[in-house]
């Protein structure tokens, strides 16, 4: 058949055709359903449910009406949808918990926080809020144009005159076809004052209205974490506020720690919450808590979390912030329609539209006024005209047959108009006596005045602005409460670190490169003289360095090439004294090859005045020493840096760093049992890439230096530990200060029966030794117990080795509050262990010739560009 010959069908292309309904359809939902309105701030079924109310009468005090009902009127006159739609937005216009200021009054069950479902309709009541009615005030006062209803039966506003800014009091969200809104409540008095502001300066910036809006006000309250987020959406109409629950710890009268709950995230599900919660402590992903209760009631919510004793209360409410929805994210996509088209505005926009709204609203308002001021003043103007001339009105009305010819007459003998001889044949013969001659007389002076006053607002922007102001202000006065949501400006979003316990930890990292992390308190102080206990792993691998810090300290690691890296103490495995620990290649990009020669604990490395003021003391094997500003190792990178160089024909390499704050004493211990003292200050601040400059010369080429302190105040003494076992205390003052280059002092007398210098630590009496030999095992001893002796004595035995076995690292710890010395069963007898040989016995001639020979062209310095570990 030939499509031709029949033209009621038409040819078109289906491309075309499903483009063209497409995007009607996309438009149909993005105008009529999804998107608010930027002037009253509602979609088309809430402004439809509310005008629907107002049509049956159930306004604020009056009595409710079933749900049904008015779900029946809404769907009949004005929203052909399903009943479930607009019973849902009734609904949802009814619950504290979803708007910041409800519209809706109900009675009955509206549902819950935890999600329950309201109650059927049929059992429900409802009526309006009395905000509302200011949402509906003046609409007859034709302020506002009305479209026909979806049958043309009837007329339905296209907008309300909304006295208040509900946009951005109450917020929204909706899901159109490529677009969406999502906008957050405010508190109305914040907003108002934003508005008002907004009225008194147009040219008023984003950043001047966050004084008057600084942030959304959830219905359910919180904590709002910063304000970069919020900036950002109040400048770009998009943006990221991140909300968090109110929470208090509390400790009850039998001595358990609660957290208790009071307030959760907007649009956060508190059934959900607590079950999710629970989910998280049976897998043991949420450690420390023992039960978990919701108490909420009438009075308002309340979720308690009880806590195991040994659990510490900030981590657990932490990690309840990180992995539940006790904190949340709400994200800001400020969409509205504007003239029917969807824009994405900013906080002045949102304004601006709002305010632009109500110039109209008030202009037509008193357009209206005006209109009907003056046909009562025509009134008045005839009613003036009759008692003037009463009795010949009276002659006339009586000589008349019948109606129409007395208001011809009227018209044709007193020159009236056809309203006012109406009006007149209307009136009741009592409005005749005197005293109603004077009403008449007085009402229409005031109408004179209202008209003259109407025309000056409508001639005036400047009046019609001061009436916006003061129905502002009356708004702001009736409603104005409280702000539920706090505001922690100082505060972001947590890191990882604020859900880690921090305690003092033992981190150890052996002589192949195997890292862990052991709590202190696992250690037991013993005596000095026992065997000590295991501590590391057996086998031919030991432990090198061993360092007291806290799990939220950084640990500067120094290798022996020279390189730099950064590490948090958490992020350091955990392990038992026995375990072998993590290759440390694993956590760092260190190559195979290097070794960690030292590590440097710092508390924080933002504090500007800190790492200016504070330095780091390099010595090398070969005897060279640098010092560099802590600055310049604050920015951490996860290929490392380089902190000291070497020559390219040198075997030299990192020996230990120390953190000073420039003002201390150097000394530096070589093998051969010697020590030199020199002040920091003769140590220049040097480049990050530098090489350093001579700090001792050594006594000759098998002699190399075992270790460095810095002292930097007289309360400290020189621990000194052979390789033997043996070691002593001495004071620091023993230790005459020098230039820096000589060849040092005798430090301890080393013989066969010692060995030579392994190490030289810094110690006070509130101090605990802990020393590790190569055969795995530990003992720490209290060093209180332990003399101060001279300089040029032997010492005593601090741990017994068995035959072939030698220290191999020693490192202070300083003692926790509560914890005991344990003395050792296996103490020595007194002879064998104060085995010290005084300054008074010692045949052999100290010698404390010291060489002042720090020359210029030691200080070698490197300001070549820094090499990166890749």
């Amino acid at each position: 058949m030939d499509i031709q010959q029949h033209s009621s069908i038409l040819p078109i292309d289906i491309e075309e055709e499903m483009r063209t309904a497409y995007i009607d359809y996309a438009m149909s939902v993005i105008v009529s359903r999804a998107l608010p309105d930027v002037r009253d701030g509602l979609k088309p079924v809430h402004r439809r449910v509310l005008f629907s109310m107002d049509e049956l009468g159930v306004g604020f005090g009056k009595p409710f009406k079933k749900s049904a009902r008015i779900v029946g009127d809404c769907l009949g006159k004005y929203h052909p949808h399903g009943d479930a739609s607009v019973y849902d937005t009734l609904v949802r216009m009814a619950q504290e918990w979803s708007m910041r200021y409800p519209l809706v009054d109900g009675q009955g069950n509206f549902g819950s926080v935890d999600g329950d479902s309201p109650a059927s309709m049929r059992y429900t009541e409802a009526r309006l809020q009395k905000m509302a009615e200011d949402l509906l005030i003046d609409l007859e006062k034709e302020t506002v144009d009305f479209n026909p209803n979806f049958d043309d039966s009837l007329q339905e506003p296209s907008v309300l005159p909304s006295k208040i800014p509900n946009l951005l009091v109450n917020g929204t969200s909706g899901i159109a076809v490529g677009m969406a809104t999502n906008m957050a409540p405010h508190h109305l008095g914040e907003v108002i004052g934003g508005v008002l502001a907004y009225l008194d300066n147009e040219e008023i910036t984003v950043r001047e209205l966050m004084d008057f809006i600084p942030a959304p006000d959830f219905p359910t309250g919180g904590e709002i974490l910063g304000v970069s987020g919020i900036r950002q959406a109040y400048e770009t109409g998009r943006g990221r506020v991140v909300v968090r629950g109110k929470a208090e710890i509390e400790t009850t009268k039998t001595g358990k720690t609660q957290i208790i709950v009071t307030e959760i995230p907007y649009l956060v599900n508190k059934a959900n919450l607590v079950e999710r919660t629970a989910e998280l402590v049976q897998d043991k992903k949420i450690e420390g808590i023992s039960d978990i209760r919701d108490e909420s009631d009438r009075e308002g919510l309340r979720i308690v979390y009880e806590l195991r004793r040994d659990a510490v209360p900030q981590v657990v409410l932490n990690q309840l912030y990180n992995y539940t929805s006790l904190q949340n994210s709400f994200s800001i996509n400020n969409v509205a329609l504007v003239k029917g088209r969807p824009m994405t505005l900013n906080l002045k926009q949102l304004i601006h539209y709002f305010v632009e709204h109500r110039y109209d609203v008030v202009y037509r308002r008193t357009q209206y006024e005006l209109k009907e001021a003056k046909s009562r003043q025509h009134i008045l103007d005839g009613f003036l005209i009759a008692l003037d001339n009463l009795d010949k009105v009276i002659s006339l009305i009586r000589g008349s047959s019948d109606v129409e010819l007395a208001k011809i007459g009227l018209i044709e003998n007193f020159g009236l108009s056809d309203i006012q001889a109406k009006a007149i044949l209307e009136m009741r013969l009592q409005r005749l006596t005197a005293m109603e001659r004077d009403k008449i007389i007085e009402e229409h002076q005031k109408i004179t005045a209202l008209v003259v006053k109407l025309e000056e607002i409508l001639a005036n922007k400047e009046l019609r602005t001061s009436i916006i102001r003061q129905e502002l202000e009356e708004m702001q006065n009736k409603y104005q409460d409280k702000r539920r949501s706090r505001i922690n400006m100082d505060t972001d979003e947590f890191s990882d670190e604020d859900m880690i316990k921090e305690e003092q930890i033992a981190v150890t990292i052996s002589h192949e490169g195997y890292i862990k992390r052991i709590s202190v308190t696992e250690y037991r102080t013993q005596g000095r003289g026992g065997v000590g206990s295991r501590g590391t792993s057996k086998g031919d691998d030991f432990t090198e360095h061993l360092i007291i810090a806290s799990t939220h300290d950084y640990l500067l690691i120094f290798t022996e090439s020279g390189q730099l890296f950064w590490i948090k103490g958490y992020k350091i495995p955990e392990a038992g004294k026995t375990a072998k620990g993590r290759a440390i290649q694993n956590l760092l990009q260190m190559t195979k090859e290097d070794k960690v020669k030292a590590v440097v604990n710092v508390r924080s490395l933002d504090d500007e005045e800190f790492l200016k003021n504070h330095f780091l003391v390099m010595c090398t094997k070969k005897g060279v020493i640098k010092k560099t500003t802590l600055e310049a190792f604050s920015r951490p990178r996860q290929a490392g840096i380089r902190a000291i160089s070497f020559q390219d024909d040198s075997d030299d390499c990192l020996l230990n760093v120390e953190l000073t704050n420039g003002k201390a004493d150097v000394i530096i211990g070589i093998r051969s049992g010697r020590a030199i003292r020199f002040p920091e200050a003769k140590i220049r601040p040097m480049g990050r890439t530098a090489m350093g400059v001579r700090g001792i010369r050594l006594a000759d080429k098998n002699d190399q230096v075992v270790g460095m302190v810095c002292i930097q105040d007289n309360s400290r003494t020189l621990m000194v530990v052979s390789e033997k076992g043996y070691g002593k205390r001495s004071d620091v003052d023993e230790y005459r200060t020098t230039n820096r280059g000589g060849k040092g002092v005798k430090t301890i007398k080393i013989t066969e029966k010692t060995g030579n210098l392994v190490a030289i630590q810094s110690v006070t009496n509130q101090d605990d030794l802990m020393i590790i030999n190569k055969s795995g095992l530990v003992i720490r001893m209290a060093l209180e117990k332990m003399r101060v002796m001279g300089r040029n004595a032997q010492g005593v035995r601090l741990i017994r080795l068995q035959d072939g076995d030698e220290i191999a690292s020693v490192a202070r710890i300083e003692r926790l509050e509560g914890e005991e010395i344990i003395e050792s069963e296996l103490v020595e007898n007194l002879a064998e262990i104060v085995e010290i040989i005084d300054d008074s016995l010692d045949t052999e001639e100290d010698d404390d010739t010291q060489e002042d020979d720090t020359q210029e062209d030691d200080a070698q310095e490197d300001e070549s560009p820094e090499q990166e570990v890749i």
